[in-house]
């Protein structure tokens, strides 16, 4: 006869059911346990084998660090209409002598968005040989401004309607007829729309009024500028060009304070023969500076 099969009780159930989970719970752990060494050690493998190049960074030299501390910038937005090569050979040698690496940027590179980022670029020195103002006309003639600095930008209404509104960039034109006109940017632009800051730098401002009042140097201060030199009234472009080479070799070649290189090139090439300005600098506790004591 053929056996019958024992039909199990309900407690026999039970702990048939348990075992055949328990045996499933434990083959789906040992599965995950052994995908888990499979994926470390193909990981571990690809860590250990990668280039050595791709993991590990080259110190700096001394010589790289120092030359990324060290750079000037020549900002010359007269280059179009002005241009003097010969300054800015000369100025470019008495800078590269020093150690510096030098960024040169002519006419058209000069609109508000380069304004707007110049000062994230570390430069030291900038040299802005730029167009500038303090006088505006109006009905009752002209008056005194804070200094403004020209752009090579075509003005346009449509353009920066917010940093118009709030008397951050101007519309500005030459002194000659038929002029066009040009965007220019004021010390509110310099404090609040420049990103980055100037941290130990020094800016020479060759243009008109440049430091007819301290509107702009403080702005520049405030934007964590050390130092800032310009002129106190009007100058000739082939004026400025002199006195500004005389000045660079007194403050980077000869090492001089602010305060001594501004008395000895104004003894040397003198007030501007049409305007009677002469250079100054700003603020007053930067005389006794150098451009290295500012640096560093």
């Amino acid at each position: 006869m053929k056996a019958k099969k024992k039909r199990l009780g309900t407690k026999a159930k039970i702990r048939a059911e348990k075992e055949r989970e328990r045996k499933i719970v434990t083959t789906i752990f040992l599965a995950l346990m052994l995908l888990l060494l499979v994926f470390s050690a193909y990981f571990g493998y690809t860590f250990l084998n990668q280039p050595q190049s791709q993991t590990v960074s080259p110190e700096p030299s001394e010589s790289e660090t120092k030359s990324s501390k060290l750079k000037a910038a020549i900002v010359d937005q007269l280059s179009l209409a002005f241009s003097n090569h010969t300054f800015v050979e000369v100025a470019t040698n008495i800078l590269k002598q020093a150690g510096y690496s030098i960024d040169y940027f002519s006419w058209e590179s000069v609109t508000v968005q380069f304004y707007r980022n110049l000062a994230v670029h570390n430069y030291k020195l900038i040299i802005l040989r730029v167009h500038s103002t303090s006088h505006m006309s109006s009905e009752k003639g002209d008056i005194i401004t804070p200094a403004v600095f020209f752009t090579s930008e075509p003005y346009t209404t449509t353009k920066y309607v917010n940093e118009q509104l709030a008397d951050e960039v101007f519309q500005v034109t030459y002194d000659t007829p038929n002029s066009k006109t040009f965007f220019a940017i004021g010390p509110k632009f310099v404090q609040y729309k420049m990103k980055g800051t100037f941290k130990n730098s020094t800016i020479i401002m060759m243009g008109c009024e440049s430091l007819l009042n301290a509107y702009m140097a403080e702005a520049f201060i405030r934007k964590g500028a050390k130092a800032y030199i310009g002129w106190n009234g009007g100058v000739s472009i082939q004026h400025t060009d002199q006195a500004t080479i005389r000045l660079l070799q007194h403050l980077i070649s000869d090492k001089q304070t602010i305060k001594q290189a501004i008395i000895n090139t104004m003894k040397e090439i003198g007030p501007d023969p049409t305007y009677n300005s002469i250079l100054q600098y700003y603020p007053p506790s930067s005389a006794q500076q150098t451009i290295e004591s500012i640096i560093h």
